[in-house]
């Protein structure tokens, strides 16, 4: 066994030093290796960043309150009787000047042009309270003011104002037969509020012409205090028809349908990608092994094992597949990483901004992915180098 690894370790190193002399082979594996991984983790990184713009969003301790049955907010409905009941529901935090912190909201969309595309895009439209900024703990204006309450003043993500056309701080916009002025830009660590405009709720209503309703209510849960708890009183109560989720469980159900079609999409891609990288990785090593002949037959006759000779064969595979596939990996964190895009959010049909997010865990993917295509291209390439006849390999020029 010990003479087994010792001629491993030979061949091998023997093969490496010897990739430098074919680098033009070898680097057509690596870029071949490092483009799929490129595509592969740069599509995977969509669905991080989508998927943590919404997670990041919610709160454990604030409940989301929608009417039952509702798919998502454009479609839940609360008028002012319902709102009083839920205001008047025990478990509610006040804050430090004894207000109670609930936040009723309106919301839709809106059309609004994308930047650098020649198409509008359904831009969320939210209407708000006093409350909905100590509601969202990470809520900062970063640019201008916080609007004024009776006004047609707005203020825009952060997100909103990268990805849509118009929006700016300054700027004065025309939506619902209403001019509105944006007053502020706000971030939100990145959450999904970033993807969205927002206005005083009374003056969202008449623009919409929907009289005193609303989509959703919002409710921080006093200390020690649990949504079960919460959610029992407002289900038992007559006056009202709803269902009760914490913020963080909403924006994760919300983000399930378009990750997981993200993530199917992606690993498609990669698959029918890395086939054609797998033909060029293949080609390469059994330009390699047929180089390498003469050399090959020569260790074999000096009672090299066939396989040590497969191994070493496999080992060079993996070692450029793993090149490859940390490249590719590197390429996407360092150009993709951050950059602000949109999608469509499927629950309301509108559009929400996020970040590409290249993880750890999505570059170890891209590297694990370049060694298996090249550990698979090397299989056939090492097991015809073993089986080559000594005499016709000693005799090759």
């Amino acid at each position: 066994m010990a003479n087994a690894f010792e001629q491993i370790n030979a061949v091998t190193a023997m093969n490496i030093r010897n990739i430098p002399e074919r680098w033009s082979s070898s680097l057509v594996a690596v870029l071949g290796i490092g483009g799929v991984t490129l595509v592969l983790v740069a599509l995977l990184s969509i669905g991080a960043g989508f998927r943590a713009a919404l997670e990041g969003s919610g709160s454990d301790d604030v409940a989301m309150i929608m009417r039952a049955g509702a798919p998502s907010e454009m479609g839940s409905f609360f008028d002012n009787n319902a709102v009083t009941a839920v205001t008047n529901a025990p478990n509610i935090q006040r804050n430090a000047n004894k207000e109670l912190m609930i936040s009723p909201e309106v919301f839709g969309v809106v059309a609004v042009p994308l930047r650098g595309k020649d198409t509008d895009a359904q831009l969320p439209f939210r209407g708000v309270g006093p409350m909905a900024t100590q509601l969202r703990r990470e809520f900062k204006i970063a640019e201008g003011r916080m609007f004024k309450p009776g006004t047609t003043e707005i203020i825009v993500g952060n997100g909103a104002s990268q990805q849509y056309l118009g929006v700016e701080v300054g700027k004065k916009v025309r939506w619902l037969n209403t001019d509105w002025v944006v007053v502020g830009r706000f971030t939100d660590d990145g959450g999904l509020a970033e993807s969205e405009a927002w206005a005083d709720a009374p003056v969202l209503q008449q623009a919409w012409r929907r009289g005193p309703t609303f989509q959703t209510i919002r409710a921080k849960l006093a200390a020690g205090s649990s949504l079960k708890a919460f959610k029992d009183v407002l289900t038992k109560n007559p006056q009202l028809t709803v269902d009760v989720t914490s913020e963080k469980q909403f924006y994760i159900d919300q983000q399930k349908a378009m990750s997981t079609l993200i993530n199917k999409v992606g690993l498609w891609i990669g698959i029918i990608m890395g086939l054609a990288a797998l033909f060029a990785a293949l080609n390469t090593l059994e330009s390699a092994v047929a180089s390498r002949v003469r050399e090959i037959a020569t260790l074999r006759a000096m009672g090299f094992g066939a396989g040590p000779v497969v191994t070493s064969v496999l080992v060079e595979a993996m070692i450029l597949g793993a090149i490859g596939g940390l490249v590719g990996g590197l390429v996407a964190f360092l150009f993709l990483n951050g950059i602000t895009s949109s999608t469509l959010n499927f629950a309301s049909f509108s559009q929400i901004t996020y970040a590409f997010t290249v993880t750890p865990v999505l570059l170890l993917l891209g590297i694990g992915y370049g060694l298996a295509l090249c550990l698979l291209a090397g299989i056939l390439p090492g097991i015809r180098a073993a089986r080559m006849p000594i005499t016709s390999g000693l005799r090759e020029l």
